[in-house]
């Protein structure tokens, strides 16, 4: 389901020769019949639009398979990177509500009143688009954070791992739940902290960080052997290797430049919602 703006109807009449009903100096712009009635006319159709608008989020809103207390599960998820960064509960107003607003919105089970993430901190999770699921019982905001979504400050509310609660060891608020290449994100970053002081055989990881020349030859040469994947017809599973390869150089590129592959993720976001003619023209304003 696709997000838009629910508008607020107000149906207004408006009497052909009633110029005062205009705004100052707009009966005087459009000072015969024709051009009052294409204003009127548009009005209509705008209204009329905001009406079969309106009329769809209801028949949406009474899809929704809600339980005996009239709730569903909602979960919150980084547009970008995947991440699961909170769930709460959602009546038919919080999803109507969402849908209007762009925002995250939740039903306090608790205080029985409604509430948007970020009233508060101005964390909002503002919303890209609205996803239900195979049984209509339970809906996915998928949008992007202004900050950190935990009341803990932590990024999401997930960074308690069973694993470790099993193994005996210490709750950490930086330990989230990562997909693989955040993961990978996450431990070139602690390899360029571990590197403050150290000494004798670098890493591998430890060495690119610290020689920008050999880093970039590597991207270069891994690129170079990507290519030559298709060049000379070798088997898919090298491709993917060599892909591999220039991702995680790549990556190490982007921790010396302070860059986070989110920031890369939201580019390519923006860039290919739109048309490549949209996309060179944008180029082009801001160079």
């Amino acid at each position: 389901m696709a997000v838009s703006s629910l508008p607020c109807i107000q149906p207004v009449r408006v009497p052909f020769k009633a110029c005062s009903f205009f705004p100052a100096g707009v009966c005087g712009g459009f000072n015969n019949k024709k051009k009052i009635n294409a204003i009127v006319f548009s009005s209509l159709k705008k209204f009329e639009k905001d009406i079969n608008f309106q009329s769809k989020v209801d028949t949406l809103l009474d899809s929704i398979k809600w339980d005996d207390k009239g709730l569903a599960v909602a979960i919150a998820q980084n547009v970008d990177t995947g991440a699961i960064l909170m769930q709460g509960f959602v009546n038919r107003d919080a999803l109507a509500t969402t849908i209007a607003s762009r925002k995250a919105t939740f039903f306090s089970r608790s205080r029985a009143t409604l509430w948007t993430k970020g009233e508060t901190s101005n964390n909002f999770i503002n919303i890209h688009d609205i996803f239900v699921d195979c049984d209509r019982d339970s809906i996915i905001y998928l949008g992007k954070p202004d900050g950190p979504t935990c009341h803990t400050g932590s990024e999401t509310c997930y960074f308690t791992s069973i694993s470790d609660l099993l193994k005996g060891q210490e709750v950490e608020e930086t330990n989230l739940a990562l997909t693989t290449l955040y993961s990978l994100e996450s431990t070139i970053s602690k390899r360029e902290l571990e590197l403050a002081g150290e000494h004798g055989k670098l890493s591998w990881t430890k060495r690119l960080l610290s020689d920008e020349k050999l880093l970039c030859s590597k991207i270069r040469e891994e690129a170079d052997e990507l290519c030559r994947t298709l060049e000379e017809k070798e088997d898919s599973s090298r491709t993917a290797s060599e892909m591999a390869d220039v991702i995680y150089h790549a990556m190490v590129l982007l921790r010396r430049k302070d860059v986070k592959i989110e920031n890369v993720l939201d580019v390519l976001r923006r860039r290919f919602s739109r048309s490549g003619i949209e996309e060179k023209q944008s180029r082009v304003s801001t160079n």
